[in-house]
């Protein structure tokens, strides 16, 4: 039955394709951006100001973006989100090319620096498109019947490209040479642009009022009106600047408390994607089991649980298995509360409420990596180096550990 989706329709084949591609690319600059971060300064806060680039752009552009997808071409959307990533790519080597009179560190480092995080918030602004245009493309090419199974195999295959195959070849690229992941990454984006262009969409014609703060209101109020959504999309906000604390730090956490190359480093983020894996396949027959709200609120908890062992543990095992559960969980989440929205959001809506949703699901990322940054900044010169570290995942326990006591008593799906 899983394979059948696939096998007899062409349209959703070309689309979890195209995902498949563009995140293994994505999964190689999960680990060669920040990489590059440190070959250029061990600053935490600077670390983090190349993550805070590469997610203000949902805060910034998300609700602009849900209304230019409802009236727009959403293939077209994807594919020229694609092409600027590529644009971006070919950018990412010209400057280490410039920077670098090699081997790494490069001279210029303030200047290379400022370049890299320019790249990554004109990368985040594609990626703020292509996602937004992505999730609702999807209900318009299986039936709502089989939206969790479509988005379980989606996810599925791209916690296999993104985080299984992508951060291990990354630190394998990096050790041949650091342009290289980037180079790689530009002919990724084109296959997958190549991929979306040949999808045929059912005909639809552009929804909403002819201006834009009419037709953003209509996704405002949509979402007002469904207070389940929103309180989904706040507990998702504060789950997002979690995770993207967490994972602004562990580039800096594995290499001076895990003392992991940039190989080892990873091989560490693949436990993350087999947990990812298995979570994909497992999580639409868990949440037939659970139920929706009980599969929420065992997400929630095993992200405490996650950012419990980081905050505690300087053992390599101990955090590999955190990974490995927590993107499990991550899975759950998403399964459940991604198909719950695209079932029950009107189509012409789809774009704007999605953008609201991630308005406040997404846009708190980038405080997250701020206050990640600033956090270890902070206390580093008080309790040392190490133990800094280890600040945000014990922040983010009790952050999700408060999330889980409110989503048991105030979700009802």
């Amino acid at each position: 039955m899983q394979a059948a989706l696939l096998r007899t329709n062409r349209d959703y084949r070309l689309l979890f394709s195209a995902s498949a591609v563009s995140n293994l690319a994505d999964g190689i600059s999960m680990v060669a951006i920040p990489w590059l971060g440190t070959l250029l300064t061990s600053d935490p806060l600077l670390i983090s100001m190349i993550a805070v680039a590469q997610r203000l752009p949902w805060l910034l552009f998300a609700l602009p973006v849900g209304v230019w997808t409802d009236r727009s071409d959403r293939r077209l959307l994807m594919v020229r989100a694609d092409m600027v990533r590529l644009a971006l790519m070919i950018c990412a080597v010209a400057m280490i090319s410039a920077t670098a009179n090699p081997p790494l560190p490069m001279q210029s480092g303030s200047t290379a620096i400022f370049s890299l995080a320019v790249i990554a918030f004109l990368f985040g602004c594609a990626e703020v498109v292509r996602d937004n245009a992505a999730q609702t493309i999807l209900p318009s090419l299986v039936a709502p019947g089989d939206l969790e199974r479509a988005n379980g195999q989606m996810w599925s295959a791209e916690q296999v490209t993104g985080q299984f195959i992508g951060p291990p070849l990354a630190g394998l690229l990096i050790a041949a040479g650091i342009a290289i992941p980037f180079g790689l990454d530009a002919g990724f984006y084109a296959v997958s642009a190549v991929l979306i262009w040949l999808i045929v969409l059912p005909p639809r014609k552009p929804s909403g009022p002819a201006s834009f703060w009419p037709a953003l209101q209509e996704g405002l109020g949509w979402m007002w009106r469904n207070p389940m959504v929103l309180r989904l999309a706040i507990m998702l906000g504060a789950i997002n600047a979690v995770f993207v604390g967490g994972m602004t730090v562990l580039v800096l956490y594995a290499q001076e408390v895990l003392n992991l190359s940039a190989a080892a480093y990873g091989v560490l983020l693949t436990c993350g994607a087999a947990g990812g894996v298995l979570g994909g396949l497992v999580s639409p027959w868990l949440a037939r089991r659970l139920g929706a709200r009980a599969s929420v609120f065992l997400a929630l908890c095993t992200f405490a649980l996650f950012n419990l062992v980081l905050g505690l543990s300087a053992s390599l095992p101990l955090v590999a298995a955190g990974l490995f559960f927590e993107a499990a969980a991550g899975m759950l989440w998403n399964v459940v509360t991604v198909s719950y929205r695209q079932r029950l959001i009107p189509d012409e809506l789809l774009g704007r409420v999605n953008s609201v949703y991630r308005f406040f699901g997404w846009g708190a990322m980038s405080f997250g990596a701020f206050a990640a940054g600033i956090m270890v900044s902070l206390a580093e010169p008080e309790i040392g180096r190490t133990a800094a570290l280890h600040m945000p995942y014990l922040v983010g326990a009790s952050v999700c550990a408060v999330l889980a006591a409110y989503g048991f008593f105030r979700l009802r799906f």
